[in-house]
C-alpha cells in the first residue's frame, strides 16, 4: 500500500452487546460521534459481517435500525459465502461491524474467505471497526475458546488490533475464563473484560476508554493474576 492510500487510523469500538449501538454518549449515539473522524466528501457506507452468528437475519435487523438512527442508508449484510458483490461492498465500507456469536466460527470464516485480510486493509485505510461481543473478542490479541469436552482454555490468534485479550459479559462467572487465560500466558498479555451493557473505545495510542460500565483489567503479577477496575463515563 502506498502512503497516499493510508488514512489516519480510527479508534476501535468494542461493545459487550448490541444495545450499545443505540446508546448515547454526550448526547449523541455512540457511532454517530465515531463518524466525526471520517471525511464526509463521499457517501458513507456500513458493512455488517454476520459470520460469527451464521448470518442470522434478526441480528442484521438490529444493525439496520442502528444505521437508521445515525443516518447511513447505504449498508449491507456481508454473507459468510463472501461473493463478489459482498467483497466489492466491503472494499468501500467506512464502517464495519463484526457481529456477536461464536468466536471460532466467525474467525474460521474470516480466514477461509479472505475477509480477514480485507478487514485489516480497510482498517489501515481509515475505516471504523466495531466489534459486538464475539466481534469485540476478535479484535483483541487472542480469542478465548472453551471446549465442552475439556476444562482447558484454548487461545485463538485473532486480529490483534487491541493489545489485550478481550472477553465480554462474563461478570456472573467473575471473569474466571479471562483470568485463566491471562495466567496461562505468564505475563505475555493483559486481559480486558467488558461487562454486559458496557463498551470500550481503544484509541490509536492504545489508551482504553470504558463507557457506561467499568471495564475489568487483568494483569499477571508474579505468581498471581491481579484484577482491577477501569472507571467508565456514564453517558446518557
Amino acid at each position: 500500500m502506498s502512503d497516499a492510500d493510508r488514512k489516519p487510523l480510527q479508534p476501535l469500538y468494542l461493545l459487550a452487546d448490541s444495545q450499545l449501538l443505540f446508546w448515547k454518549h454526550r448526547g449523541r449515539p455512540l457511532l454517530e460521534a465515531a463518524l466525526d473522524g471520517l471525511a464526509r466528501d463521499t457517501r458513507l457506507s456500513a458493512a455488517y459481517i454476520g459470520a460469527s452468528n451464521g448470518d442470522r437475519p434478526e441480528f442484521y435487523d438490529i444493525f439496520e435500525a442502528a444505521m437508521d438512527a445515525i443516518g447511513i442508508p447505504d449498508r449491507r449484510m456481508i454473507d459468510s459465502s463472501f461473493g463478489p458483490a459482498d467483497r466489492t461492498f466491503l472494499e468501500g465500507a467506512q464502517l464495519i461491524v463484526l457481529a456477536g456469536g461464536d468466536v471460532r466460527l466467525g474467525w474460521m470464516t474470516f480466514e477461509e474467505t479472505g475477509m480477514r485480510d480485507l478487514v485489516l486493509d480497510r482498517y489501515t485505510r481509515g475505516a471504523i471497526l466495531v466489534g459486538i461481543s464475539a466481534g469485540a473478542v476478535q479484535l483483541g490479541r487472542y480469542g478465548i475458546v472453551e471446549s465442552p469436552k475439556s476444562a482447558a482454555t484454548e487461545l485463538l490468534d485473532v486480529f490483534n488490533l487491541v493489545p489485550a485479550v478481550v472477553d465480554t459479559h462474563d461478570e456472573q462467572a467473575d471473569w474466571a475464563r479471562l483470568s485463566r487465560a491471562i495466567a496461562s500466558l505468564d505475563g505475555a498479555a493483559t486481559g480486558l473484560g467488558i461487562p454486559s451493557g458496557g463498551a470500550v473505545v481503544v484509541h490509536t495510542d492504545n489508551t482504553i476508554e470504558p463507557l457506561r460500565r467499568p471495564a475489568h483489567e487483568f494483569r499477571y503479577e508474579g505468581a498471581h493474576v491481579a484484577h482491577s477496575l477501569l472507571p467508565a463515563e456514564a453517558g446518557d
